[in-house]
């Protein structure tokens, strides 16, 4: 990594003498698996799943040693699920129950 890229300049970030630095993971992983699904018109739902993984990290410099959490979501699968076409269909969005009466009459 450039050595300008410590500095905080921007004027100076990714110039410099290369220093090497490392990375490694402290303690475990946590993984996790997430499920999300979304209404994508009338018959088709979008169906996906994720990774979310968390894990320490220490990254060791010749000046000091930095200790973060970094979590991160990977997406796994993507699946659009299609119903039947709806032979009628209403949008009754805001309608009350007294209101639905008088809607259907």
């Amino acid at each position: 990594m450039p050595f300008g890229s410590f500095t905080g300049i921007n004027l100076l970030s990714g110039r410099g003498p290369g220093i090497k630095i490392r990375i490694s993971s402290i303690g475990n992983v946590e993984t996790d698996l997430r499920s999300e699904f979304t209404a994508q018109g009338i018959n088709q739902t979008l169906h996906r799943i994720y990774l979310q993984v968390k894990c320490q990290v220490s990254i060791l410099t010749p000046f000091e040693d930095i200790t973060r959490d970094i979590t991160n979501q990977v997406l796994i699968m993507e699946n659009v699920i299609v119903g039947t076409i709806p032979d009628t269909y209403y949008n009754i969005e805001g309608i009350n129950s007294n209101d639905a009466l008088e809607f259907i009459e």
